[in-house]
């Protein structure tokens, strides 16, 4: 039975409320004139002019949102005049407390409180027409239901009011949030491309060294200058790779401030210095090498250096882990990196959408790779990186 009225209740809130408006004036219309034509013996009998007053007293309640205070003035103007005339004067009441209603939620207070003047009037003059009535009766009780139409609007109109407030306040930090992402991503890319452009700098500067080998012995020693010009191409190759990632990491626009160097040339091959620094800090730290190592691009070697930093940094400073297993896995065509942890639950930086793992994901999506990361069944924390690799010389010549 609940179930059904919530239902009903959805259905009811998804109308249009113009509609819900137009159909309570009907109501009210067409119910106040059944009873105005069935009540006989009381005031004068219904007629044409009672009729036509009754639908000027509620046809207006079909705009009741749009022009509160008109409707309140004609209501209640047609509601006084039918009660002068001597109608039946228990009815057409109900049609200007409404229209208090409205303009107390929909208008301003002054507004309100001009109109339950007017509503108190015309329940008063038609409570009085009722027989033993007296006048501080009817004045009373037109105060209080008048008070309570007026009060009730109110509460209406600060309640929306105040969510409108909300809503606005919502939107606004959800801006704000998107923008600090946005500058968070920012400020790693900016940082990325400080590095890749070191990378590239090294790159150009190995070919400014082997260009001027191979012309000092061109003539002299042509084996060797047939293989500088070998070391000029592979090289040249790696830094228009590299230039074409730092080109496109930068389209981000960052004018921001140096915040420092940072170093670029760790790579891999420095995990056991960067394991032996984590050791010491306090943190029981394996390192774990499956498959053959290979020779990775310079950029790619940072990267990969750079997650697994991140990572255990994450680990000292928020999981409360006291292990971390790093297992780095070579394969002819992937190059995997896992990072997981003992502690008691996820590390708030990259666990919960914090800088770490927007740094580590930016890294990761300017090499191709995927990277996910959260906490583990059994316990802990996973981060978990994984690259496609080219064929190596060795495995083409397989």
């Amino acid at each position: 039975m609940s179930g059904r009225l919530a239902s009903s209740a959805r259905r009811l809130s998804a109308l249009d409320p113009r509609l819900l408006d137009v159909a309570l004036a009907v109501a009210l219309g067409v119910g106040t004139s059944l009873w105005e034509v069935l009540e006989l013996g009381k005031g004068r009998p219904a007629d044409a002019q009672s009729l036509a007053l009754t639908a000027l007293v509620n046809a207006p309640l079909a705009l009741r949102r749009r022009a509160p205070f008109t409707v309140l003035v004609v209501s209640t103007s047609a509601a006084l005049l039918y009660h002068l005339l001597g109608h039946h004067p228990g009815l057409n009441s109900i049609g200007p407390l409404l229209a208090l209603y409205s303009v107390a939620a929909h208008g301003s207070w002054q507004a309100g409180a001009g109109g339950a003047v007017l509503v108190v009037a015309e329940w008063t003059h038609a409570s009085v027409n009722q027989p033993g009535v007296a006048l501080w009766s009817a004045l009373g009780q037109s105060l209080i239901v008048g008070g309570w139409a007026f009060t009730t609007g109110t509460i209406v109109r600060l309640l929306s009011a105040r969510g409108k407030q909300l809503v606005a306040l919502a939107e606004q930090l959800a801006a704000e949030r998107d923008a600090a992402a946005r500058r968070a991503v920012t400020r790693e890319r900016v940082r990325i491309a400080r590095e890749l452009h070191d990378v590239v700098a090294h790159h150009m500067s190995v070919i400014s060294v082997q260009s001027g080998l191979g012309r000092y012995v061109a003539l002299s020693d042509p084996a060797t200058a047939h293989a500088t010009l070998g070391v000029i191409a592979d090289t040249s190759h790696e830094a228009l790779t590299e230039m074409r990632r730092l080109l496109s990491i930068l389209r981000v626009e960052a004018h921001e401030q140096d915040e420092g160097r940072y170093s670029t040339m760790s790579r891999l091959s420095d995990l056991e210095t960067l394991v032996e620094r984590m050791r010491a800090a306090g943190l029981n730290v394996r390192l774990t090498v499956e498959g053959p190592a290979r020779t990775l691009p310079p950029g790619l070697d940072l990267c990969a250096y750079r997650i697994v930093q991140e990572s255990l940094t994450n680990v000292l400073k928020h999981a409360g882990a006291d292990r971390a297993d790093i297992n780095l896995t070579y394969a002819p065509d992937k190059l995997t990196l896992r990072v997981t942890d003992d502690g008691a639950g996820p590390a708030p930086g990259p666990g919960r959408g914090g800088h770490g793992l927007i740094g580590m994901t930016e890294r990761v999506r300017l090499y191709q790779g995927t990277i996910t990361a959260g906490g583990r069944p059994q316990g802990g924390y996973e981060v978990l990186a994984a690259f496609p690799l080219s064929p190596s010389e060795e495995d083409e010549r397989i």
